[in-house]
C-alpha cells in the first residue's frame, strides 16, 4: 500500500473544472471504449450528457505505432470525433496491468473527481486478446466500491466520497451480445451515431490502419447486434443489478 500512485494525464477535460460527468466509460486501452461503446457515448452527448473516458493504461508498445505520443494524439481525436467531455489516461503499466490496490485507487480518485451517476467498464474476458481486459473489469468493480467508502481519507487528498449509482458491463465490438452470467441485457439503438463510432475507430490509424476493412466490420456487428432489438445498429450492454422504469410503454417501445 506504500506503492506510488502515478499521476494521471488529463489529454480532454471539461471547460468547467468542477463540472461532473453524468456517464464515465473505462478500458484498458486507448481504443477500447471506441469499439465497445462509442456510439452509446456520442448518443448520451446528443442527448445533452456530460461524458467522460478512462483509459488505464497508454496501450503501448504495439506493432505499427511510432510512439506513445502518437497512441495518445490518436486518442484525443477519437475521444473528438465522439464529443465527449473528458478523457483521462491513468498511465499504468500496459500488458502486465493487474488488479490491485494502486489501480483501483487510482481509478476511484477519477470517479470521485468527476462524480459519474453511471460507470461502464468490461464485463468479460476477451480469450485470445489482451488479458488486461479482464483485470480492467476487475479494477474498475473495486473502484466503484472505493469511491464510495468513508474514512479513508488518506488515499483520497481530502476529496468527498461518491457513490456510483449504476454500472453497465460493455463487451468489444465482435465479442458475444450475451454475457454469460450476467441476467440483464439491453441494447442501445445507436443508429443515428454509428458513423461517429466508427470515425472514432479509425481515428486510430496505428492500430487499425492495417487491419482490411475493420469499418466494414464494425459495422457490420453493430447492424446485427441492433437487429436483435429491432433497431438499424446497436451495441449490447448487461447491467451488474437490476434497475426499474417509471414508463414501461416508452421505455419497451424506445418511445
Amino acid at each position: 500500500m506504500n506503492e506510488a500512485i502515478p499521476e494521471p494525464s488529463d489529454l480532454l477535460v471539461p471547460e468547467d473544472p468542477a463540472q461532473s460527468l453524468d456517464v464515465i466509460a473505462v478500458g484498458a486501452h486507448p481504443d477500447d471504449v471506441e469499439s465497445a461503446c462509442g456510439g452509446t457515448l456520442a448518443k448520451m452527448v446528443r442527448q445533452g450528457y456530460h461524458v467522460g473516458i478512462i483509459d488505464l493504461t497508454d496501450g503501448e508498445p504495439t506493432p505499427n505505432c511510432p510512439d506513445v505520443e502518437t497512441r495518445m494524439a490518436e486518442s484525443v481525436r477519437a475521444a473528438e470525433c465522439l464529443g465527449v467531455h473528458a478523457r483521462v489516461q491513468l498511465n499504468l503499466p500496459n500488458r502486465i496491468l493487474m488488479d490491485g490496490f494502486v489501480p483501483r485507487i487510482a481509478l476511484a480518485r477519477q470517479f470521485r473527481r468527476f462524480r459519474p451517476r453511471i460507470v461502464i467498464g468490461f464485463g468479460q474476458k476477451t480469450p485470445m486478446a489482451s488479458p488486461d481486459h479482464w483485470q480492467a473489469m476487475q479494477i474498475t468493480d473495486a473502484a466503484v466500491f472505493y469511491s464510495r467508502l468513508c474514512r479513508w481519507d488518506e488515499h483520497f487528498d481530502g476529496v468527498p466520497v461518491h457513490a456510483v449509482a449504476r454500472q453497465l458491463y460493455f463487451r468489444l465490438a465482435f465479442e458475444p451480445d450475451v454475457m454469460p452470467g450476467e441476467s440483464h441485457h439491453l441494447i442501445v439503438d445507436i443508429g443515428d451515431c454509428l458513423e461517429q463510432k466508427l470515425a472514432s475507430i479509425t481515428a486510430y490509424e496505428s492500430q487499425f490502419a492495417h487491419k482490411p476493412k475493420i469499418a466494414e466490420r464494425v459495422r457490420a456487428a453493430a447492424l446485427v447486434t441492433g437487429s436483435q432489438a429491432g433497431c438499424w445498429a446497436g451495441e449490447a450492454f448487461a447491467s451488474a443489478h437490476p434497475y426499474s422504469v417509471s414508463d414501461l410503454v416508452k421505455t419497451v417501445m424506445n418511445l
